[in-house]
Order: C-alpha cells, then structure tokens, then sequence
C-alpha cells in the first residue's frame, strides 16, 4: 500500500478553496467560528453515496442545532455535483474537487481494499473540526450506511 496523508485530532485542518454546488467558490476557513463536518464520498449519485449524502439532510436539523456545519466533497465536478444536490434536495454544502488536490491533502484518495482486492479511490472519511478549525475526530474508512447514525452517536447528538 501507498504511504497516505493521514490528519490527526489536534491538527489544523488543510485549508482550501473549492467550486460548491452553486457555482460560487468556499473556503473551508470561512467556516472558522462554526463547528464543522467535512465528508468526502466517491461519486455523485451512486446507491452509497446518495444513501449518506440524504442521511446528512435528514438530520441536517441536529446538526445545525449543536451548532455544526456540514460540507461534502467529491472528485465530481461543479455541474454533476449541482445535479446531485438539486435531485436530491441537499441544504449541506457540495465542493469539487476533481483534480483530487484536496483529497491528497487529506488522504483520502490512494490505494484501498475493496471486497478482497487492492484498489485505487476514494477513500471515505469524515472529519469533525472546531470553531478554530482543528481536528477533532479524524474517521477514515467509514462506510457509508450508517455513517451518520455512528457519527450522531460519538458527537452524543443522538438523543
């Protein structure tokens, strides 16, 4: 296996600036002040995918609640991710990354395992950040089926 970016609890996470769902560019330290939730999933619209993403809007309302913003990123680009959102009525913030800068910066693109074998993609993860920006939970290889129930239950949003 490829030697991977891997971010820890306590880091500053990267900072970048992406093309969201909209059009418009984001700045990931424009969310500085707001607890954060950055997810990165394969591709827009596949059964996975579109699973976690709704999972995300459906209890978007907790989330902003305990004060949480929440950003998805893919290697999709600006127009299929637009589509996704607008099928899938999606309020979180949707970026493109699909030159992978991004994903590099935050290994989540490399090689992985994948029903037995070794593969190259994305590999799903969540990161959780505080108002300054840090990472607080740091989760790689997350699957996407109950993802947001498990990440719901470590931010003891559950309730």
């Amino acid at each position: 296996m490829t030697d991977l970016v891997r971010l820890d609890a306590g880091e500053l996470a990267p900072d970048f600036t992406l093309t969201d769902q909209h059009g418009k560019p984001f700045t990931l330290s424009s969310t500085r002040g707001s607890k954060t939730i950055v997810y990165f999933y394969g591709e827009a619209g596949t059964p996975a995918c579109t699973s976690q993403a709704c999972d995300f809007r459906d209890n978007m309302a907790v989330f902003e609640q305990a004060g949480y913003r929440v950003v998805g990123i893919s290697r999709d680009e600006p127009e299929a991710n637009a589509g996704f959102a607008a099928d899938e009525n999606l309020p979180q913030v949707i970026l493109s990354d699909p030159t992978r800068e991004v994903h590099g910066m935050y290994g989540t693109f490399g090689e992985k395992q994948l029903y037995g074998r070794t593969v190259t993609g994305v590999i799903r993860a969540t990161f959780v950040l505080d108002e300054e920006g840090r990472i607080l939970m740091p989760l790689y290889n997350i699957k996407a089926t109950g993802h947001v129930a498990m990440l719901l239950k470590k931010l003891r949003l559950d309730r």
